[in-house]
């Protein structure tokens, strides 16, 4: 039985992904208590973007809310927030909808 939990332990343990974040990444945080019966189905999980602090060896990180409230998480909750592009380039429809030739 020994063995069989060390090698399951060194599978588990090869399959986490170490996730770093740096100074000043914004950050969304996955909330795993949202009931999403009551507030529809295509509402998110996740709350944010937070703004990251600090972060340790360990996996704590610290985050800011837009308040100026400091907190700490753990980093397995955490995925980084990627910005939208607000520079659109325009797309002429006309050419998706031409008709194929045979």
């Amino acid at each position: 039985m020994k063995i069989y939990k060390e090698r399951v332990k060194r599978w588990h343990d090869k399959r986490i992904k170490k996730k770093e974040f740096t100074l000043g990444d914004k950050v969304l945080l996955f909330n795993s208590r949202v009931k999403l019966f009551g507030h529809g189905k295509l509402r998110s999980k996740c709350e944010g973007p937070f703004k990251v602090i600090n972060s340790s060896t360990h996996g704590a990180i610290t985050l800011q809310n837009d308040e100026g409230t400091l907190f700490n998480v753990n980093g397995q909750c955490l995925k980084l927030f990627l910005e939208p592009n607000k520079e659109l380039e325009e797309i002429d429809m006309i050419h998706f909808y031409l008709p194929m030739e045979n």
